[in-house]
């Protein structure tokens, strides 16, 4: 039996190679179907795994507390009352779970350093907000506790900034103008990157909350809280707590809505790559239609090589050949042109998605599982289309096969 397969598929192969051309353009569905399917759910999988960093690079089991029903345009964030210095301590004392707090002002400017000069955000804090917002000092040093009460003109600078005001030079010490007054570089911030907004993560200057507040907005509310999570306190439970106390200290009464925003970044990360994934599949689906096309082609290929080859099988039958043989024999052609197409296709897949993730950006996110579907199905298309030319090549009478001309 293991010598009638290995014999069946050297003939199988002889026969492809004979007519290359015409097993090439037969196999070419085959591969267009399955180099679109795993290119697609490879890039999908890889926009999922930068969404998910992207989420992650904010903070783990970070909450983010804004005034207004909801963030973005039309939210209410303008209207609504911002927040006191005493919602902060009142955060950290009095809900279970809160590990840090990190109030946060922002306000556009332009930074001067020499000649240069960069339209960025000033962003400012506690000392607090390198930890709850997952950042890494890349140089130099955070904020003392001093400097913090006394709302000193220092500053850390993102990446961008660094890049765009500091270019090959290292700004540790350097003073940089921010509006009409001067503050000293004393660290430097590790880049992270786009954020899953669209948005330049290292853009911003950091500084301490209350020089902020005196130097640039001129009030002592707060624009936001960031808000870490304890480890082993579910964020769930931490985000219930700050809307029972903040309903409570911004007098909403019961029945009304909110008139601030608590978001979980892990509720965020879940929804957008649970989106993601539903758009990989759909993407899947509608390129593996194109592998249905191509075993579509296969059958047709192999109905004419029947008609073709007529004659031989005749010659076969008549000599004592089964018919389980001379099926055997069409349906491994058929699937030997399914498997080696589906063999092009994931080379061109692998391919494409390396060169395509570059482009645009993305991680490659290499799957195991699509590569051997596909692969799989691709061959299980050559048994499927292939069974009916076989099965009309193995039928044929043996007398009227030797009389077609």
């Amino acid at each position: 039996m293991g010598r009638m397969l290995w014999n069946t598929l050297l003939l199988a192969l002889r026969e492809i190679r004979r007519n290359l051309l015409r097993s090439a353009l037969t196999m070419l569905g085959i591969v267009i179907g399955v180099a679109a399917v795993v290119t697609m759910v490879t890039l999908g999988n890889g926009a999922t795994q930068a969404v998910s960093q992207q989420i992650s690079s904010l903070g783990s089991n970070l909450l983010m507390v804004s005034p207004g029903l909801r963030m973005g345009p039309g939210g209410g964030g303008a209207t609504a009352p911002r927040f006191k210095t005493a919602d902060v301590d009142a955060l950290a004392t009095q809900v279970g779970g809160v590990a840090m707090v990190a109030p946060t002002v922002n306000s556009g400017a332009t930074a001067v350093a020499g000649a240069r000069n960069w339209r960025t955000v000033v962003t400012g804090s506690t000392g607090d907000y390198l930890a709850v917002a997952n950042w890494r000092l890349a140089s130099g040093r955070g904020f003392s506790d001093a400097e913090e009460r006394a709302g000193k003109s220092v500053c850390l600078l993102g990446d961008r900034v660094k890049r765009e005001l500091f270019p090959g030079t290292d700004p540790l010490g350097a003073e940089l103008r921010l509006q009409d007054f001067g503050c000293q570089v004393i660290g430097l911030l590790a880049p992270k990157g786009q954020g899953a907004m669209g948005n330049d993560q290292d853009d911003f200057v950091l500084m301490p909350l209350r020089t902020v507040q005196r130097r640039m907005t001129g009030s002592t509310d707060v624009n936001s809280l960031m808000v870490s999570a304890a480890d082993g306190a579910g964020t769930e439970r931490v985000k219930t707590g700050i809307e029972r106390l903040m309903r409570e200290r911004r007098n909403v009464r019961p029945g009304d809505d909110d008139n601030f925003t608590v978001l979980d970044t892990k509720q965020i990360a879940d929804t957008l790559s649970g989106t993601t994934k539903v758009l990989t599949l759909l993407l899947g689906a509608v390129a593996a239609v194109s592998l249905i096309v191509g075993g579509i082609g296969i059958m047709n290929i192999m109905l004419v090589s029947v008609t073709e080859r007529t004659r031989e099988i005749g010659i076969r039958l008549a000599i004592g050949a089964l018919e389980r043989e001379v099926l055997l024999q069409f349906l491994t052609e058929a699937v030997v042109l399914s498997a080696v197409g589906g063999l092009v296709g994931l080379l061109l897949a692998t391919a494409a998605s390396v060169g395509l993730s570059q482009l645009m950006g993305l991680p490659y996110a290499f799957d195991v599982r699509i590569n051997v579907l596909a692969f799989a199905f691709a061959a299980a298309m050559g048994v499927v289309f292939g069974y009916a030319p076989a099965r009309r090549a193995a039928r044929m009478n043996p007398i009227d096969a030797l009389r077609h001309e």
